[in-house]
């Protein structure tokens, strides 16, 4: 069990907010951010979120050789390429606000020989069709959430003081869709989203993809562990390695969409405790996303229709994050204004 963001922090933080100079409870969600900043640092007023870090995990899925994406598979590589000569949205994002980003290729089904090889010192290759079988071995499973550790690790001893995870993979919103609905007992129907845009016929065959992954799944999605090999990705198993880390170290983590809600959901049945270091960036259009922030708890910031993912929902919300911590930082108290006379 992970220990738990201090609760006697979050409740002095919640008495100084109330005793600002402001009406009562004035400043609505920005009140709730800041304290839940103030306990995850364990200090009231909190520091300042000046060292954000950002990673974006990439991979190919097998369920992207059929038709459940809107693009062709080839546009994983492509886009690991624009991260990293930082011309993405993402990489857009980052500079804006200041944040460390890299990108991590899981299992993105391209050498990438020509871009550093750092790039790709996790690659374990692309994950099989899940409606035919298990996404990855357990072997590679254990492999992947261990890679997502050790890359959190790094970010960790870098400094951060708050991690964003983004994702990148063609086809990847029907797994996390998949792991969403298998972990709370869901129906394929229940979850399915147009992910890049997907017409009709697209939408149709992606429900058909999950129902018969979770169909063959069966009686093994009550164990998180098999669940995440049959149903996930080396990009996904390691966003919950990565979730863990940063939770056991108490540094806290901004979600974006509906893979880092997957990886979310998969972390705190793996690890109870992981939920309360995560604050929900944005409320995505994917119902599997809407339907596991309800689930864990999850309030999002910002509720923009994104449906990009690459962390970009989370970079959007930052801003307002920040803003959270230093209004809790630099308002002066009531009680040491002069009364007006």
């Amino acid at each position: 069990m992970i220990t738990a963001p201090s609760s006697g922090v979050y409740a002095e933080a919640r008495r100084r907010l109330d005793a600002l100079a402001k009406p009562t409870g004035a400043l609505g969600r920005l009140e709730d951010l800041a304290a839940w900043v103030a306990a995850c640092q364990g200090s009231c007023p909190p520091r300042p979120l000046d060292r954000v870090r950002a990673v974006i995990l990439a991979g190919d899925h097998g369920v992207s050789h059929g038709s459940v994406s809107a693009y062709p598979r080839e546009i994983t590589p492509v886009m690991v390429r624009a991260f990293v000569a930082g011309v993405a949205a993402a990489n857009s994002l980052a500079r804006q606000h200041g944040v460390a980003l890299r990108v991590l290729d899981l299992g993105v089904d391209d050498d990438l020989e020509e871009l550093p090889a750092e790039v790709s010192v996790y690659h374990l290759g692309p994950s099989e069709p899940i409606d035919q079988a298990d996404a990855l071995s357990a072997a590679d499973c254990r492999q992947a959430l261990r890679a997502g550790e050790a890359i959190a690790q790094d970010e960790i001893s870098a400094g951060a003081d708050l991690l964003i995870i983004g994702d990148m993979g063609i086809g990847n919103t029907t797994p996390a869709a998949a792991l969403v609905a298998a972990t709370f007992g869901l129906r394929a129907e229940e979850v399915v989203g147009r992910g890049s845009g997907v017409d009709d016929d697209r939408l149709r065959n992606k429900t058909q993809v999950i129902s018969k992954a979770l169909e063959r799944l069966g009686q093994r999605a009550e164990d998180p562990l098999d669940r995440l090999a049959a149903l996930g990705s080396a990009d996904i198993a390691a966003g919950v390695g990565f979730l863990r880390t940063a939770a056991r170290s108490g540094v806290p983590v901004l979600l974006d969409g509906v893979v880092a809600l997957a990886e979310a959901c998969v972390a705190e049945d793996l690890e109870p405790g992981v939920v309360a270091w995560c604050a929900a960036g944005h409320r995505s259009t994917e119902p599997a996303q809407q339907l596991a922030l309800d689930k864990l708890g999850l309030e999002p910031v910002l509720d923009l229709g994104l449906r990009l993912g690459e962390g970009t929902g989370a970079l959007t919300a930052l801003p307002v994050l920040r803003s959270a911590v230093l209004l809790l930082v630099e308002l002066a108290l009531l009680s040491d204004l002069s009364p007006v006379s």
